[in-house]
């Protein structure tokens, strides 16, 4: 599943054609995905200017001149996909992108015309039309935590929502509501650079630590920005590309090779936590 790294590259990449883009010849291919497709999905698109693109957690939310957000999440294989080529004033938007694109629609920003497709294989994606000014109540955003990379976040967050915490870090990490947006991935990498064994207890760590790892998962976020994020199976960027954060990888799914770090002679090692693989070196991350 694309994590809040790929998902902001995803963002990024639409927001040039986007943003100030009025919509128009928008499809809607099939009735649903994961959830049904707004009422009158189409028609509420249609007209519509996207004054500005927002992510929240792992969630794209396109704020529209007509009150309403559109919120899409990507679920495991959702993607954007932009048209290359520039469509003329009248031209009719291209044929459906093969059998897995479930809507498409035009936006037309100074003077040029792009098509912009969503497909989805798995169609573990869905989408949604929540008025602007209510979407922080809204049942998929109340409650989760602060952005890790907005100013909300930092290492006093962590002291005064982690005290007393018997579950172990890692899995708490991955609790929406302590930190918006982290997954497995990312949480394993942050554990890993901050040198914090993802067995600990998470209110068994003490502040100075809690300091260095929520500046080291600011550090690997904006690492894995800035390399397009982590391609590990259907993750592609809004122009078909791939991320290479991946080759970057520490620990995660480095099962049984050498810890990189220096003077360290471990091996990266996988358990289950919560249901998901951790890997870490039980020689860098000590309790």
């Amino acid at each position: 599943m694309p994590e809040l790294p790929e998902v902001e590259t995803v963002r990024r990449g639409l927001e040039p054609v986007l943003q100030g883009a009025t919509l128009s010849r928008v499809r809607q291919n099939r009735p649903d995905l994961r959830f049904p497709f707004p009422d009158r999905f189409p028609d509420r698109l249609n007209g519509a200017t996207v004054q500005r693109l927002d992510r929240r957690a792992k969630y794209l939310l396109f704020a529209l001149d007509t009150g309403e957000t559109w919120v899409t999440h990507l679920g495991m294989t959702g993607r954007f996909t932009l048209d290359g080529r520039q469509l003329g004033e009248f031209e009719e938007p291209a044929p459906i992108a093969g059998k897995h694109e479930h809507m498409s629609f035009c936006a037309a920003r100074d003077g040029a015309t792009h098509r912009v497709g969503f497909a989805d294989a798995r169609r573990f994606g869905f989408m949604g039309l929540i008025p602007t000014d209510q979407v922080e109540a809204h049942p998929w955003f109340a409650g989760m935590g602060p952005e890790p990379l907005g100013n909300a976040f930092s290492g006093a967050h962590l002291v005064e929502v982690l005290a007393g915490k018997k579950q172990n870090i890692k899995v708490t990490l991955l609790d929406q509501r302590i930190v918006a947006g982290l997954g497995n991935i990312y949480v394993c990498e942050a554990l890993y650079r901050a040198r914090i064994s993802p067995t600990l207890a998470a209110g068994k760590v003490s502040k100075p630590r809690l300091e260095l790892l929520a500046a080291n998962i600011r550090d690997v976020l904006n690492d894995a920005i800035e390399a397009g994020g982590s391609t590990l199976r259907d993750f592609a960027n809004a122009e078909g590309g791939q991320g290479y954060f991946q080759h970057r990888f520490d620990v995660y799914g480095r099962e049984g090779e050498p810890c990189r770090g220096e003077g360290c002679t471990g091996v990266v090692k996988r358990i289950v936590q919560g249901g998901r693989s951790t890997f870490y070196c039980p020689s860098c991350q000590k309790r």
